[in-house]
């Protein structure tokens, strides 16, 4: 049994790795995030009803038409938010997901992430809240700026439970600002949106000199049958909601953030650790890697 287990776990990282045109180094891809669940990504891909590709069509998803018709709205609510500056980088390190964004000047303010609450969004966004909650699917957004000059490495997201919708609000209107997703490229305009899948290897890059703020949504995707899609919104709704961050104080913070706080902390004295001596560093890294391969063998 434990060998049927490993096995499969081995095939699902296969799998990701080599779906799509574009991949990761394969030891990236091996210890990167998006492994962790692969098992369960295997599943949403074998169930999907949304085709394999990295733009799938709008016409795959129900109630999205409500958000690109009242988007003059929703940019306004987002263009009073970064008056007044509460379209940031976390604040306290409670944000596993996109930590690795800010660094490039990505911003976000939450608007709803599954079941987590978020008192500020109803606070400063009432009419964007409203919205979305007349579209069931979407299961979490948020405002995301990225400033000029800014640009997002490549990774895949490890969730597949869902798509990306985004939606133009205030941006360059340039083929310079774009996204880039399993090779192929997607330049923002005011007004207009896509949906793409986010598991695929994506990257960002804004080469403007404005700002990009665009509405950024996870849908739930469509599957199959009636079971799966439950046990997709199961998943969601236990998962997901564990990595809810917060805009402010009185929102919720999930599980898995709470951890990366101490998560974060260790990170600074590996980093300390490897600047003091690289060797060091890897030995003890791999060391570690073969240890927990090891234990699993002989568990």
């Amino acid at each position: 049994m434990k060998w049927i287990v490993v096995a499969i776990y081995l095939f699902s990282i296969l799998y990701v790795h080599f779906r799509g045109k574009v991949r990761l180094p394969f030891l990236r891809q091996f210890f990167d995030h998006s492994s962790i669940i692969s098992p369960i990504n295997l599943f949403m891909y074998a169930f999907s009803r949304v085709p394999a590709q990295p733009f799938p069509p709008a016409t795959s998803f129900d109630g999205l038409h409500l958000l690109d018709e009242n988007w003059e709205i929703i940019r306004a609510e987002a263009l009073n938010l970064q008056s007044i500056s509460k379209i940031k980088a976390a604040e306290k390190n409670d944000d596993a997901g996109f930590n690795s964004f800010f660094k490039a000047g990505w911003k976000r303010f939450y608007l709803k992430w599954y079941d987590a609450s978020h008192p500020s969004a109803e606070q400063y966004c009432p009419q964007t809240v409203a919205l979305l909650k007349r579209i069931p699917s979407v299961k979490a957004a948020m405002f995301a700026e990225l400033a000029p000059g800014g640009t997002l490495n490549r990774h895949r997201d490890p969730f597949a439970g869902s798509l990306r919708y985004h939606l133009g609000l205030v941006t360059p209107n340039d083929d310079k600002c774009f996204i880039e997703v399993d090779g192929e490229r997607y330049s923002w305009r005011d007004g207009k949106s896509v949906i793409f899948d986010e598991t695929y290897i994506h990257w960002a890059h804004n080469g403007g000199d404005t700002n990009r703020i665009i509405l950024f949504c996870d849908v739930e995707r469509p599957l199959r049958y009636e079971w799966a899609q439950a046990v997709n919104r199961w998943i969601g709704k236990t998962l997901m909601t564990a990595a809810s961050s917060p805009n402010e104080t009185g929102d919720q913070t999930g599980r898995i953030n709470k951890l990366f706080r101490f998560v974060w902390l260790a990170g600074q004295y590996r980093r300390r650790l490897k600047n003091w001596n690289r060797r060091v560093y890897h030995i003890l890294k791999y060391g570690l890697i073969l240890g927990a391969a090891l234990l699993i063998i002989y568990l």
